[in-house]
C-alpha cells in the first residue's frame, strides 16, 4: 500500500501537483444516525408513516364512495347559514302575486320559516293531484314562485311521502311528479334554492 502511494506521488510530481490521501472509513447505521442527531437532521423511520398511510387509504375510500353517490343531491349538500326565528315582515306583493293574496297572507300570518333558514314555503291545490306555491322571504315580506305544477304522482310505497319535500336547514326542495302536467317527466326533481331562484341540480 505504502509503495503503490509512493509511486502515485512520484507521477504527479513532475506535473507540480500535490496529492493528499485520506482514509476511508465505513460508517455503521448507528453512527450514521448519531452524526445526523448531532447535526439537527432526523434520522427518518419508516415505520412512524404507516399510520398516515393507513389513514390516506381509508380517507380515499370513502370519497370514491361519496363520489358514487354524488348522482343523488341530499339535504345535507345544501346547508344554510342561519336559522331566523324572528317575526315576519309584511309582504311585499307585485301585481302577479295579488292574484294569490289571500293564500300568501294566510301563509305569512300562521306559518313560520320552514325552508332554507328564513323562508315560509307554502302550497296548494290546482286541481286533481296538482299543486302550485312560492315561498315567502320571512325577513324581507317577498314572495318568489317556482315556475310549474307539479301534479300526478300517483301511488307511492310511503305512507310519508310528500310530493314537493324540502327542509328549514337546507336549501334543497325536492318536487316529485310530473311538472306543468308533462308526459314523461314523472320523476324525482331537485332544485337548489339560491337568491331568490330555483334551480335545478338534477331529475331522476
Amino acid at each position: 500500500m505504502t509503495a503503490r502511494r509512493d509511486r502515485q506521488e512520484s507521477n504527479v510530481a513532475e506535473l507540480g501537483v500535490r496529492l493528499e490521501f485520506y482514509p476511508v472509513r465505513t460508517r455503521h447505521r448507528g453512527s450514521i444516525e448519531s452524526s445526523m442527531r448531532e447535526s439537527g437532521r432526523c434520522p427518518m423511520n419508516t415505520k412512524s408513516f404507516l399510520p398516515a398511510i393507513l389513514l390516506l387509504l381509508f380517507l380515499c375510500s370513502n370519497f370514491s364512495s361519496a363520489l358514487a353517490q354524488a348522482g343523488v343531491p341530499r339535504f345535507e349538500y345544501f346547508p344554510v347559514r342561519e336559522i331566523y326565528n324572528g317575526p315576519t315582515a309584511p309582504l311585499v306583493l307585485t301585481r302577479h302575486d295579488c292574484a294569490f293574496k289571500t293564500r300568501l297572507r294566510w301563509a305569512a300570518k300562521h306559518q313560520k320559516p320552514n325552508f332554507a333558514g328564513h323562508y315560509i314555503l307554502t302550497s296548494w291545490g290546482c286541481g286533481a293531484e296538482c299543486l302550485m306555491g312560492a315561498v315567502i322571504d320571512a325577513k324581507t315580506g317577498k314572495v318568489y314562485w317556482w315556475n310549474f305544477t307539479i301534479c300526478c304522482w300517483g301511488a307511492r310505497p310511503d305512507d310519508k311521502f310528500n310530493p314537493i319535500e324540502f327542509r328549514r336547514d337546507s336549501r334543497l326542495i325536492i318536487f316529485t311528479g310530473l311538472r306543468h302536467e308533462k308526459d314523461g317527466d314523472d320523476g324525482a326533481h331537485y332544485y337548489r334554492f339560491d337568491n331568490g331562484r330555483f334551480i335545478q341540480t338534477a331529475s331522476q
